[in-house]
């Protein structure tokens, strides 16, 4: 299978079932261009305000937050979530993800109804019978035919270090990795799932917004870069924030690297690093195939999002200010 065939999933950065590594791993150092939102059961979790864009506005803070996973999170982050008005919330993982890993903890979602809606393999929103609470959308983004947290579970599992050298090395893992950003791109349903977070952030009212997938890198960060890029924000502004990923995961890595190797699950642990980093060509891969399938990135949104002029309009004036 070449890299433009590689069909997709998420890139996890918490270890697979069974292997807590990072239980108990320190935040990492903040500071103010992570724009943390500080919260110690999800380290990647950020806001996308601060951003300057081509015509000098600024991306509106507490409007578009990105996150990884919000399953772990303590007491201490629900209540610093709860300030955040937060008005929806948009899982993108898998059925497998959500099944292994639990259904997301943010105070005013619909408790009761959660987990059924987590566990559909179908887009599926449930809305709380408080009108001050939070609706949440499951848009789940992963490929039925090859499921990276699956496969990457089960090679683990196996403690098998030829299985898991087939899967990851020589350049395996890199391979994988720009496969799956290409088809976020190419495959029309995935392009679905993404052109509804922005159509989300785009309604009335529909702010503040948090999106996350596991790791809060691939899916959420073409998310984000495709989101930033539609505000006007520069290309290496976008990529900035897409590599901060890798400095609010360090701390969470290098445990998972030691476990694995000190608890005899891999016999090469560094070989995951290409699946737990976020790396530039992954996400100049996806830009690639955007360039490759249409006239230039106006294009993309209007023809292969699907979004006309009054959600870009929309998500400048619910996102954008000065």
């Amino acid at each position: 299978m070449t890299d433009r065939q590689q069909p997709p999933a998420e890139a996890v950065a918490t270890a697979p079932s069974g292997v807590e590594a990072a239980s108990g791993a320190p935040a990492v150092a903040d500071r103010p261009a992570a724009r943390s939102l500080g919260l110690g059961g999800a380290l990647n979790a950020r806001d996308l305000g601060g951003y300057r864009t081509a015509d000098g506005r600024t991306v509106r803070h507490g409007a578009a937050l990105r996150s990884d996973a919000l399953h772990r999170l303590s007491a201490e982050d629900l209540e610093a979530l709860s300030v955040l008005g937060l008005r929806q919330v948009v899982d993108l993982r898998g059925l497998a993800e959500v099944r292994e890993n639990g259904p997301d903890r943010v105070p005013g979602l619909p408790v009761a109804e959660i987990d059924a809606a987590e566990h559909s393999a179908t887009p599926m929103t449930v809305v709380p019978e408080d009108p001050d609470g939070v609706t949440l959308h499951h848009l789940p983004v992963y490929s039925h035919h090859f499921d990276i947290y699956v496969a990457l579970r089960d090679a683990l599992a196996g403690r098998d270090p030829a299985s898991q050298r087939a899967l990851l090395g020589d350049g395996g893992g890199e391979a994988i990795m720009t496969g799956l950003y290409r088809w976020f791109v190419t495959d029309e349903d995935a392009r679905g799932r993404f052109a509804r977070v922005l159509r989300l952030l785009a309604q009335p009212g529909g702010t503040p917004l948090l999106f996350h997938c596991t790791a809060g890198k691939d899916r959420t960060g073409w998310t984000a870069a495709v989101l930033l890029t539609a505000l006007g924000v520069d290309r290496d502004t976008v990529f900035d924030d897409y590599l901060l990923t890798n400095e609010r995961h360090a701390v969470l890595v290098e445990r998972i690297m030691e476990a694995f190797g000190t608890r005899g699950v891999m016999e090469e642990p560094e070989l995951l690093l290409p699946v737990y980093r976020a790396e530039a060509a992954y996400l100049e891969a996806a830009f690639a195939e955007v360039e490759a399938g249409w006239p230039d990135f106006d294009g993309f949104l209007a023809d292969g999002l699907g979004l006309g002029d009054d959600v870009l309009r929309g998500l400048r004036a619910n996102l954008l200010e000065g």
